[in-house]
C-alpha cells in the first residue's frame, strides 16, 4: 500500500478499536472489588472507598498493573469538609487503613502516581 494509504488505514483501525474492544465486552468496567470504575490516563481505577479502608485497584484492559513503587493521594469531599489520604503499595493494589469519613455520596479526587510516570487524577464519587 502506499504510505499515505496505509497511513490513514492504520489511523482509521485505531479509532475503531475503542469501541469494538468495548462492544466485544474486553474492556470491562464492571467493578470487581466493589468499588467505583473510573478511566484514567494510567489505565481502568477502581476506587474502593470504606470507613476503614482505602484502595485503588489500577487495570489496563482488565490485567492488574504492578503497583510496585507506586503512591496515591485521595482526597475525600463531604460537603464542605475535606480530609486526604496517602496510599501505598500492597500487593497488587494501592492501599491506606484507618478511619474515614466515607458515606453514599461523598465524593473524591484520586491522585495515582506509576513509578516514572506521570500522575493520573481521576474524581469519583462513592455510591
Amino acid at each position: 500500500l502506499p504510505m499515505k494509504l496505509q497511513t490513514l488505514v492504520l489511523g482509521a483501525s485505531m479509532a475503531i478499536t475503542p469501541v469494538l474492544t468495548f462492544a466485544a465486552g474486553e474492556h470491562d468496567h464492571t467493578p470487581k472489588f466493589g468499588g467505583v470504575v473510573v478511566e484514567a490516563k494510567i489505565g481502568d481505577l477502581e476506587i474502593v472507598a470504606k470507613p476503614e479502608l482505602i484502595q485503588i485497584h489500577v487495570r489496563d484492559h482488565g490485567k492488574a498493573i504492578k503497583v510496585d513503587g507506586a503512591s496515591a493521594k485521595v482526597v475525600l469531599l463531604n460537603g464542605t469538609e475535606k480530609s486526604e489520604v496517602m496510599l501505598s503499595p500492597a500487593g497488587d493494589k494501592l492501599e491506606a487503613k484507618g478511619a474515614f469519613k466515607v458515606a453514599k455520596g461523598t465524593k473524591g479526587i484520586a491522585t495515582v502516581t506509576l513509578a516514572g510516570k506521570p500522575p493520573a487524577t481521576a474524581r469519583f464519587e462513592v455510591k
